[in-house]
């Protein structure tokens, strides 16, 4: 399995980040995670990647749906406007507690390429990389 530089995680929910970081750590699959607790947060930190001292371009988001202030929808918008060196060559992954259908039929047609539901697993994290990074 390819270790990426920078896992990014967004979700307003402190114990679902915190759990999805230790899976992700005991993988070892990535030399940085970087947490946002809001949507606005993760835009901030993929605009500010080009500051000397700050952590490498996420190649690997997770993302919640269902957030306060900017939800999941929103991000995937406001992403869309980036510039190509901000938005990177990045996996976007919707990792929500959502089952409905229509939410998946519309991530993927916003070209996420993947819709998991919560919470994250060693399974789902290694078929993700294998998937989406291929060595």
């Amino acid at each position: 399995m390819k270790k990426l530089s920078c896992v990014l995680l967004i979700d307003d929910d402190t114990p679902t980040n915190f759990y999805n970081q230790k899976i992700i750590e005991k993988q070892a699959c990535t030399n940085h995670i970087e947490v946002c607790t809001t949507a606005e947060d993760g835009l901030v930190f993929l605009k500010s990647k080009f500051k000397d001292g700050l952590p490498p371009q996420p190649e690997l988001i997770f993302l919640d749906l269902n957030m306060p202030g900017m939800d999941g929808w929103e991000f995937l918008d406001a992403y869309e406007e980036l510039t190509s060196p901000q938005k990177g060559k990045v996996v976007v992954v919707m990792l929500t507690t959502s089952v409905n259908t229509d939410d998946k039929n519309k991530a993927l047609e916003k070209g996420v390429k993947g819709f998991a539901t919560k919470p994250l697993n060693a399974e789902m994290l290694q078929s993700l990389i294998t998937e989406n990074f291929p060595d």
